[in-house]
């Protein structure tokens, strides 16, 4: 199982991005019951952004809410970053995570996503 995400890019202060990520191998996934996404500047802790879960409970960091959409797509495998109103602070490489249950496994997994450059300039 890998976690595969694109949409990153350099963008305009204001403007938007949206941000996917596609867990591979579905036959060899049970479920997933988190999907999320963090971001890390140079020199800094990676810091949470946001989660949603299977059910699809939904929680934000202060820096992005009102800003920044989660979804899934459960039948894909799927979560979505909608990203609004970007901030040069926003910029950062963004990963992707996910609580995964691979078949035949009794517990969940964590895994990360190789990250996708967000660039928020003029």
């Amino acid at each position: 199982v890998q976690l595969q995400a694109s949409g990153g890019g350099l963008v305009q202060p204001g403007g938007s991005l949206r941000l996917s990520c596609a867990a591979s191998a579905s036959g060899s996934i049970s479920s997933i019951s988190v999907m999320g996404w963090y971001r890390q500047v140079p020199g800094k802790q990676r810091e949470w952004v946001a989660t949603i879960t299977s059910g699809g409970s939904i929680n934000y960091a202060d820096s992005v809410k009102g800003r920044f959409t989660i979804s899934r797509d459960n039948a894909k495998n799927t979560v979505y970053l909608q990203m609004n109103s970007l901030k040069p602070e926003d910029t950062a490489v963004y990963y992707c995570n996910a609580l995964i249950r691979p078949k035949f496994y009794v517990s969940d997994m964590d895994y990360w996503g190789i990250g996708t450059q967000v660039t928020v300039s003029s």
